[in-house]
């Protein structure tokens, strides 16, 4: 079986980066909770975008090592190496942040990857099946390319898009029920990734 991954709010969860780094800058109050959304519409909510925008630039750049990956995480990769199925990451991702210093997104990703999506110095996905595109046509066509049975992804839109492929059966990541409301015809959500391995056929 082939396995696509999204990368950003799928393998990697920012909430308490995204926090941490709003709180030293101390561009939002204390008791803001530690989620990435909520720093964003705090922040939204006052006029205050282009600071938003930069954090991103800053945690996804120069901070992104101190990103954690979500639980079940390592566990989900380590099962299906011995079970043999291929999984590849497929993410869309800017190369730059639009504002800020230019830091290579690309080159912070993978390093993440390397360091922490491994056991005893073992890659847990080959480099080769890490894809980083920069729209999410790319990305869609990826999906395609790489022939994948199964796409796990937080955004509606990318398996809800017409280009998605329609043999890849779409799952939904959503633990925090952003997305409860919404209409996802053909969707399997999700909130967790032991939930992901339970969608899994045996």
């Amino acid at each position: 079986m082939r396995i696509g991954l999204d990368f950003d709010n799928t393998i990697v969860s920012y909430d308490a980066l995204f926090h941490k780094v709003a709180r030293e800058q101390d561009v939002v109050p204390h008791d803001t909770p530690v989620n990435k959304v909520a720093v964003r519409d705090y922040l939204r909510r006052i006029g205050r975008e282009e600071i938003w925008t930069e954090i991103q630039g800053t945690v996804y750049g120069a901070r992104m090592d101190e990103a954690l990956a979500y639980p079940g995480v390592i566990e989900f990769l380590r099962w299906a190496a011995l079970a043999g199925h291929e999984v590849a990451i497929v993410s869309h991702k800017t190369k730059h942040p639009f504002l800020g210093p230019q830091y290579d997104l690309h080159a912070a990703a993978r390093a993440w990857v390397e360091r922490h999506l491994s056991e005893n110095g073992t890659a847990l996905i080959s480099a080769a099946q890490i894809f980083f595109e920069l729209t999410k046509d790319e990305k869609l066509a990826r999906i395609g390319s790489f022939g994948c049975d199964i796409f796990l992804d937080d955004l509606p839109e990318i398996l809800q898009a017409s280009g998605f492929p329609a043999s890849t059966r779409r799952i939904l990541f959503d633990p925090e029920s952003h997305h409860a409301a919404a209409v996802l015809t053909g969707v399997t959500v999700i909130q967790s990734w032991h939930g992901f391995w339970q969608c899994l056929p045996p």
